[in-house]
């Protein structure tokens, strides 16, 4: 079955950076047709869409990490990437990866995602 393992996380100081990792196994097909997306929760608050990356290589930002973050995909390792930059303490909250190998009809809805890993803590204080 298909597995996605999330690393990277800790905890960081204002306007600091973290490189997210998503590593993916026992997938059918190739890694390249999966459509993949990061994913973010805080206590209390709702899940939150970070970044998406097509299979074509586009990208998707929500307006809140445009310009700081980067999400890219290693097809030879088979890893998702999230670069965070400028980091401040409301991007703070676990942090989840989510893959489909079909189209997605809602880049940054975690309903649109058949696939998840289990999550990797970011704490910016």
């Amino acid at each position: 079955h298909v597995q996605l393992v999330e690393s990277g996380g800790g905890s960081v100081q204002p306007g600091g950076s973290l490189r997210l990792s998503c590593a993916v196994s026992g997938y059918t097909g190739t890694f390249t047709n999966y459509r993949m997306a990061w994913f973010r929760q805080a206590p209390g608050k709702e899940r939150e869409g970070v970044a998406f990356i097509d299979t074509s290589g586009g990208t998707n930002y929500a307006h809140s990490v445009a310009g700081r973050f980067t999400i890219s995909k290693d097809n030879a390792k088979n890893i998702l990437y999230l670069e965070m930059n400028s980091l401040t303490p409301e991007d703070s909250g676990m942090y989840y990866c989510a893959a489909r190998a079909g189209v997605v009809f809602g880049l940054l809805v975690s309903g649109s995602y058949d696939l998840r890993g289990q999550g990797t803590q970011v704490t910016v204080s």
